[in-house]
């Protein structure tokens, strides 16, 4: 007899184990976040993946709509009146408070409608490639987008960011305050003071208040064997939990990180990991998919544990 799969969208709040709910990762009394709302929305942390794109369109929409009519000392850039020597496809609208610079090196607009940008008092957009093509960016006050960072609508930028040259934001992307990013993002938040800041890649995923990954840490969000099927036959992830077995509803998810986690560098998260609060992990550590933490350390020492073999090299 087959076990029973209990699909995590289709449960209510009340039947979703602790564990992947949102309050097991994230205080948002001791740090409040601007996008709570998300996670209040859902009934789980795998929800609010799925919810991400969702959740920034609304939220854009409200915002930038809002800014239009209430922000003073702004100025409208246009696809009819572009910034310098930038290349210009399709229409789109740049709303920009006093003190920012836009003067992206290119802007893909809509070609029904007109793609939003909104850029806050003291940002500095300088050299970018912006694509509001399918959906809106929200630029922060404060925030550096240096030369030579792609950044794709959907997409929210916090405060006093710095998006440094070669970052790649793909879309559906979340950033609280104080962020600093270089590596490729797609369809994920980071909270306040969350760091990704060196090349690698970071997908369908949600990371708490200052988490941090080193240089090439890196998370899976689709499990090796899934990419040889079509698409339409991957099969959704799932994870056991007191004895249950539960469908997280999609073949993609990457890392759930709660606040103060850390990657070292060099490592890996299996699609479907989770990190409760304080979990650190070693240099080089492949972490495979489940549930770790709070306040656990993971290591791997070949050396030390004798994993690594060991052997004379002859003459050549």
């Amino acid at each position: 007899m087959s076990e029973e799969v209990l699909k995590i969208m289709e449960l209510s709040e009340a039947d979703v184990p602790a564990e992947l709910k949102a309050g097991m990762y994230f205080d948002f009394k001791a740090h409040p976040f601007e996008h709570e709302a998300l996670f209040e929305q859902t009934s789980s942390v795998c929800q609010a993946i799925r919810k991400i794109g969702d959740y920034a369109k609304e939220w854009l929409a409200e915002v930038i709509k809002k800014a239009r009519s209430e922000q003073k000392d702004t100025k409208i850039v246009t696809s009819d009146n572009p910034p310098g020597s930038a290349y210009i496809q399709g229409s789109f609208k740049a709303i920009v408070c006093a003190g920012a610079a836009f003067a992206p090196r290119s802007v893909i607009g809509a070609k029904d409608g007109t793609g939003l940008i909104f850029v806050g008092s003291g940002a500095k957009l300088i050299g970018c490639e912006l694509y509001v093509n399918k959906g809106d960016i929200y630029v922060g006050s404060g925030t550096t987008i240096e030369a030579g960072a792609g950044i794709k609508g959907a997409s929210i930028i916090g405060k006093d960011c710095e998006i440094r040259q070669g970052a790649y934001l793909r879309g559906d992307c979340m950033l609280g305050n104080g962020c600093t990013i270089r590596g490729e993002i797609k369809n994920t938040v980071l909270m306040d003071k969350a760091n990704f800041p060196h090349p690698s890649y970071l997908g369908d995923s949600v990371c708490g208040y200052m988490s941090h990954f080193g240089n090439q840490a890196t998370t899976a969000n689709l499990g090796i064997y899934e990419g040889l099927r079509d698409n339409d036959k991957r099969l959704n992830l799932k994870v056991r939990l007191g004895g249950k077995t539960y469908d997280l509803g999609s073949p993609k998810m990457g890392v759930c990180m709660g606040d103060f986690c850390q990657l070292g560098c060099n490592c890996a998260t299996d699609p479907g990991t989770f990190l409760r609060p304080y979990t650190i992990a070693y240099t080089l550590t492949r972490i495979t998919k489940g549930f770790y933490g709070p306040n656990e350390i993971l290591k791997n020492k070949p050396m030390e544990r004798g994993v690594v073999e060991r052997a004379p090299l002859r003459p050549l």
